[in-house]
């Protein structure tokens, strides 16, 4: 699930229409918002068709084959995808025994796991890039074209996955065989892991599994992830790379309430409902305190320098992102918008409510669910004991429903945000800007395991034409085509001997 700067709770959100100068971002699952100026701007490359040179044609090829195999969770197969970009691989040089697919017995959605081996002259931990190979359903008689057929039409390509992510699967396959036919060899082992279930719809997931199971094959120092971190296109230009290096953990509690009950021509000062509605009242008025991280101040001092005019807002952004952030400043960007109020403070909101059992009956239960988005570095039981708190009532049972997994800020390292710097500058010459998701992607297995991950897909997204998991899912042609150089450069510049 393509989470960078675009989805909003567990799957993708409503796209919030820009003012201009602008831009407001409804993230998968995360939300941010990014004003840009025109001065970091530069004209979209038109999408115009050409011959292609050979490296553009192999991720072409790899990916129109991965388009074409269904690996939804009802009626496909990760395993057919896995063992095709195997294919791919040892048909390109690699030795079988560094390419696997793999996965638990009986599964009928495998993994693969691919190394392309450093110099072995003192080698460096490796690097592992990351991608999933699952997509969420797709019904034919929901597209206007077959969403299992790869389409190339008017200057994009369709079909699911597209955009999540199998532009991403590809693209690292492609940079592997490029790298290795080239005859390079990396200061450290890269490794491409592409797996399952991060959608969902798999009985198992492919990054937690590994982690447990085969962690030497996936170990690394850190995690290029290409299912979040987009660049991002606004009306025509390119004017952002973002780094996602940062996610809320997700968790969710339920409110609950008993009482006997009784016929509804004898009401009772007691009433489930009532008492639940009185608790969820004082959970909706109550707000988390301020807590920035590295990311998000870093977020935010990007942020003020991207304002269009300056003025108040931008004035606002570098207050907050100060050590000592500025009380009326964070009190400003709360209230300008939930964008901005969910990159400053662990939230939690009502999502679900149910209650009584007959019309003509006292409730005898009235519960509520309440997602949590939580800080990094924010314990479960102290949001769960804030609650309690908040509601302030004995009759409130407060209970667990999903219970968070941890998932620890990644450092901005020069070794990392350097590299990324550099190729940005070289490619696009436009701003990166670090940030932190309001949701969860694979990246947060990893982080827990404790190794540092980030968020850097190389295929721009226009943000007024978001599809993923929807309708005729597509990206650019030219897009893809330079989001493959993107990571291919990337690749090199965070494992260069030179360096």
């Amino acid at each position: 699930m393509r989470f960078t700067c675009y989805a909003l709770g567990l799957g993708w959100g409503h796209l919030t229409q820009p003012t201009p100068g602008r831009l407001l971002f409804v993230n998968r699952p995360m939300v941010f918002c990014l004003i840009t100026a025109a001065l970091f701007a530069r004209p979209l490359a038109a999408q115009t068709e050409k011959k292609l040179s050979v490296n553009d044609q192999r991720v072409r090829d790899i990916f129109e084959q991965l388009i074409n195999i269904n690996t939804t969770g009802s009626s496909g197969s990760t395993t057919i995808a896995a063992q095709a970009m195997a294919d791919r691989l040892t048909q390109g040089g690699f030795p079988p025994a560094d390419v696997q697919v793999i996965g638990p017995a009986n599964s009928k959605n495998y993994n693969l796991v691919a190394r392309l081996r450093s110099t072995g002259t003192r080698p460096q931990k490796p690097i592992v890039l990351l991608a999933h190979l699952d997509v969420v359903e797709a019904r034919r008689e929901d597209w206007s074209l077959d969403p299992f057929t790869f389409t190339e039409k008017d200057g994009f390509f369709y079909g699911r996955g597209t955009l999540d992510i199998k532009d991403g699967d590809a693209i690292l396959v492609a940079t592997l065989v490029r790298l290795k036919q080239e005859g390079y060899k990396p200061n450290r082992d890269l490794i491409v892991a592409l797996t399952t279930g991060e959608e969902g719809g798999s009985d198992y997931n492919g990054v937690e599994w590994l982690l447990q199971n085969h962690r030497d094959l996936v170990d690394g120092a850190f995690v290029i992830n290409m299912d979040s971190g987009d660049p991002v296109i606004l009306n025509g230009k390119r004017v952002m790379r973002s780094v996602q290096a940062s996610e809320k953990v997700y968790v969710t509690f339920k409110l609950e309430v008993h009482n006997p009950g009784g016929h509804s021509s004898l009401p009772t000062k007691d009433n489930a409902i009532y008492r639940l509605a009185a608790a969820l009242g004082r959970v909706a008025a109550y707000e988390f305190p301020a807590q920035l991280n590295e990311i998000t101040r870093a977020t935010f001092e990007r942020w003020a320098t991207l304002q269009q005019g300056g003025g108040q807002l931008a004035l606002d952004m570098a207050a907050v992102a100060r050590p000592t952030p500025d009380s009326a400043a964070l009190r400003r960007l709360s209230d300008a918008s939930p964008l901005y109020n969910a990159q400053l403070r662990t939230t939690c909101v009502a999502t679900e409510l149910t209650g009584g059992h007959a019309e003509n009956a006292l409730p005898q239960m009235a519960a509520a669910t309440v997602n949590c988005r939580v800080m990094p570095g924010t314990p479960q039981d102290e949001v769960q004991g804030t609650l309690a708190r908040v509601v302030n009532d004995t009759a409130v049972k407060i209970s667990v429903v999903s219970p968070a997994t941890p998932s620890p800020p990644s450092p901005l390292t020069p070794e990392v945000m350097g590299a990324i710097e550099r190729v940005t500058k070289r490619l696009w010459n436009i701003p990166v800007v670090p940030v932190m998701e309001t949701g969860a992607t694979d990246g947060l297995y990893f982080r827990n395991a404790g190794v540092p991950v980030y968020g850097v897909s190389g295929v721009f997204v226009d943000i007024n034409d978001i599809r993923a998991h929807g309708r005729d899912e597509r990206i650019g042609v030219q897009d893809y085509y330079d989001g493959a150089e993107y990571i291919y450069q990337l690749a090199k510049e965070l494992s260069s001997t030179a360096r």
